[in-house]
């Protein structure tokens, strides 16, 4: 069944991406957090899936691959913190691979069916450690995770980023290349952080 959703005004269907920058300001973890997502490229540091119903995502994190709930359409790290493994991060938007792709409605809510089962088949699995190594089904990070469901369904997010002093670092799945790669929309709190000064 295909889920409907809104985080902060942003809507989600089953097998969109939701898209975190790390780190939330004002409290003490949130800054550590930042400051661990400036060694990734973009803005854009963490990414889940919307599966549905109501607010269940999904997300490979320090626990592995888990589902939590997103309270009340709203992105309240501290209140997911339980959840997700001291993970604090703020809610940057959602990007939707599967638009402008021109899909009959049918053919739509089966590629969305298939992302759903595949995510949900990976729960319980550890964190990969080994970036580079994107194509195992063993042990996944944020965004090789979300890569993977969607190669299920013939899509590859893969867009070739690399850390130019890093010869093999294309093979990494960013989450940022997940965000900048296809149709997207910014939360109002991404905004403000785009329009600030360096």
């Amino acid at each position: 069944m295909i889920h409907t959703y809104q985080i902060e005004g942003i809507p989600l269907q089953t097998g969109d991406i939701v898209c975190t920058m790390n780190g939330k300001p004002d409290i003490l973890p949130g800054e550590f957090w930042r400051l661990v997502g400036r060694l990734v490229p973009g803005d854009v540091d963490h990414v889940a899936i919307y599966l549905g119903p109501g607010g269940r995502c999904a997300e490979a994190g320090a626990r592995g691959v888990i589902t939590f709930n997103v309270p009340g359409e709203r992105w309240e790290t501290e209140a997911m913190v339980r959840q997700r493994g001291l993970l604090f991060d703020t809610f940057y938007g959602a990007a939707y691979p599967l638009d402008g792709l021109d899909l009959t409605e049918e053919d739509e809510r089966q590629m969305r069916a298939a992302i759903a089962a595949y995510i949900l088949a990976q729960v319980g699995k550890p964190y990969n450690l080994n970036f580079p190594n994107s194509d195992t089904d063993e042990a996944f990070y944020c965004s090789q995770l979300v890569y993977k469901a969607y190669a299920q369904v013939g899509i590859d997010l893969n867009t070739g980023l690399s850390i130019e002093q890093l010869p093999g670092t294309n093979r990494i799945v960013y989450p940022q290349e997940i965000w900048s790669g296809c149709s997207h929309r910014a939360a109002d709190t991404a905004r403000h952080i785009q329009d600030r000064p360096a």
